[in-house]
């Protein structure tokens, strides 16, 4: 019997959303799509304090979440890997000076700063396995005790991405189960939808 096995998906490039966004400014319709809208306000609806003083968005892509996460917060870190994507979200936001925007690809890249919100909205699925496993490590560095961590991901197949929704989110839910660190989540509440699912985190210590 061979002892081969297959290698483990890499994360998807950079030039994989360049491309995508190229194409089309808004390949996942989020801002016409109706399932996006009603994403989006459970979304905003599942934090549990009316404002942040500095929170972090993995993955803003076009800005559409990232206006309506604005309202709750003082300062909003918006990171992302496509220049394309970006140059509309710092259009659709100019006139909310509490949103910062930089091009970052995590884990290889983590803003020095301390956060009491993250959000990981969408974007955990296309991180491979141990980029995943590094982001989570990263997370745990830059949460302030009793801040939140909160996740929301499609649940369905996606032939190109690494890992699934559920994937992603079990992984973190297992991370909150093990306790094994000086820095440590709670698992506050999940919700689970037809075509996608969330879940919110508070670290404990």
């Amino acid at each position: 019997m061979s002892s081969f096995q297959s290698p483990q998906p890499q994360s998807l490039p950079p030039r994989y959303f360049e491309e995508m966004y190229s194409e089309n400014p808004d390949p996942w319709q989020f801002e016409t799509s109706e399932y996006e809208a009603k994403k989006y306000a459970a979304t905003v609806a599942a934090l549990p304090k009316p404002i942040y003083r500095s929170a972090f968005e993995i993955g803003g892509s076009i800005g559409v979440l990232t206006q309506k996460l604005a309202d709750r917060c003082e300062n909003l870190l918006s990171v992302d890997v496509s220049q394309v994507a970006q140059a509309k979200a710092i259009e659709r936001c100019q006139n909310l000076s509490q949103v910062r925007f930089e091009i970052m690809q995590v884990p290889q890249q983590f803003p020095d700063e301390q956060f009491d919100l993250i959000l990981v909205s969408e974007v955990g699925y296309y991180l491979s396995k141990q980029d995943l496993q590094t982001t989570q490590s990263h997370i745990l560095n830059h949460l302030e005790i009793g801040g939140h961590l909160l996740l929301v991901h499609w649940t369905l197949y996606a032939r190109d991405y690494p890992l699934s929704g559920d994937e992603v989110h079990d992984s973190f839910l297992a991370l909150s189960a093990e306790q094994l660190t000086s820095r440590s989540l709670r698992h506050l509440a999940g919700q689970r939808e037809e075509q996608y699912r969330l879940d919110l985190f508070e670290r404990v210590s």
